[in-house]
């Protein structure tokens, strides 16, 4: 009976091979190992497949009639490139195989084989695509990456947001961050990622409200090549990137109605839809989003989903306006000046009885124009 751990393989197998009775085999052997199977007795269904959803990894025979596996396997690479595809072969086409991974498989089997030889091949397989998708994530960070910030307070205000970030960030559920513009909602989804269970793994920003509606879409959910102008490649999109840690959507009130449809659709379903694909990626994503508007007020009005609305505020937490964090100014003033300035005892008073509008963003605008006039004045 297979153990705990070999039921938790999670690994989307697509298995080509024109002999009934050998295919059940192999199909049974892995259901039972956890491995959820599509199998296909023939190329054109195989491609078919490929059509509608993605695989982690596909096994094709080689000889077949009407479609080889190696025809099979020219035509299904570019449909899904990230799939690993191993080759199984007869003693007298190893030529075939070799050709075979030239054209981008990953291996080849010789029949008759021992199925725990293939699921070894099939982990292995797996483990290298993952190692890949690792490697994407980790060079999306490095270019997405800003130098590290520290939510500073002491006041009861942030107090209370911080006992709620050690409450909620161990959570899998979705968190909605709300607050007036410039008041940290980033630092906090930052600091909610952090401690949190999938703190290794990518956590990955986009803002809504910076980019337009068509290449949101397409940020967010990727495309294919060839889906619209200018899609010169398949890119995959921020859930894809952020599969296994972190996607935080920042001014999701501006999210347009289309994409609120297919966001949903998202969360409920676990999978995507790249743009000019019919096929299902799936996606394990926690959900962290914030916007300065008020939400409830938006479903009351028409303009954001209501069953998107709570999706999204399993959780909530509001972050306070600078204006009523008394006590912090003084704090924020000090950290941000850093040990080589000091300021003025009339200005600081100024300073802190000024209600600051633009929150703790335009403190540290107003502290980093100082610093330059003070310098130019040298």
């Amino acid at each position: 009976m297979p153990n705990s751990k070999q039921l938790d393989k999670h690994i989307d197998l697509l298995l080509v091979d024109d002999d009934d009775e050998y295919r059940e085999t192999i199909v049974r052997w892995f259901e039972r190992r956890g491995f959820s199977v599509h199998a296909a007795g023939s190329a054109a269904q195989a491609l078919e497949f490929a059509d509608r959803r993605a695989f982690d990894v596909a096994v094709f025979d080689l000889m077949m009639p009407e479609m080889s596996g190696l025809e099979l396997l020219e035509r299904f690479k570019p449909m899904q490139p990230e799939c690993e595809v191993i080759m199984l072969t007869g003693k007298g086409t190893i030529e075939s195989a070799v050709q075979a991974m030239k054209l981008g498989a990953y291996d080849f089997l010789t029949k008759p084989f021992p199925l725990a030889e293939l699921e070894r091949l099939i982990e292995k397989a797996h483990e290298r695509r993952s190692l890949k998708q690792e490697n994407l994530q980790l060079k999306t960070l490095l270019k997405r990456r800003e130098p590290a910030s520290t939510i500073i307070g002491e006041s009861a205000a942030m107090r209370e947001v911080f006992r709620l970030i050690q409450r909620a960030g161990p959570s899998e559920k979705a968190i909605l961050i709300q607050g007036e513009s410039g008041t940290g909602k980033e630092l906090v989804a930052r600091a909610l990622h952090q401690n949190s269970p999938r703190s290794d793994r990518p956590l990955v920003v986009v803002n809504c409200a910076a980019l337009p509606e068509t290449l949101l879409e397409s940020e967010l959910f990727g495309h294919e090549k060839g889906a619209f102008t200018g899609a010169v490649n398949a890119k995959p999109g921020l859930f894809e990137i952020a599969h296994g840690g972190t996607l935080f959507i920042d001014e999701i009130g501006e999210l347009p109605g289309p994409l609120q449809a297919k966001l949903l659709r998202v969360l409920e379903d676990g999978s995507l839809r790249r743009i000019g694909s019919l096929k299902e990626h799936r996606v394990d994503v926690r959900l962290l989003a914030a916007t300065n508007r008020n939400l409830a007020q938006e479903v009351q009005q028409g303009r954001f989903r209501e069953d998107l609305y709570y999706r999204i505020n399993v959780m909530s937490l509001e972050l306070p306006p600078l204006r009523i964090r008394t006590g912090d100014v003084e704090l924020l003033l000090d950290h941000f000046l850093g040990p080589d300035w000091e300021i003025e005892p009339d200005a600081e008073q100024l300073l802190l009885r000024y209600p600051w509008p633009g929150n703790v963003r335009q403190l540290i605008n107003a502290v980093e124009r100082a610093k330059i006039m003070a310098e130019e004045n040298t």
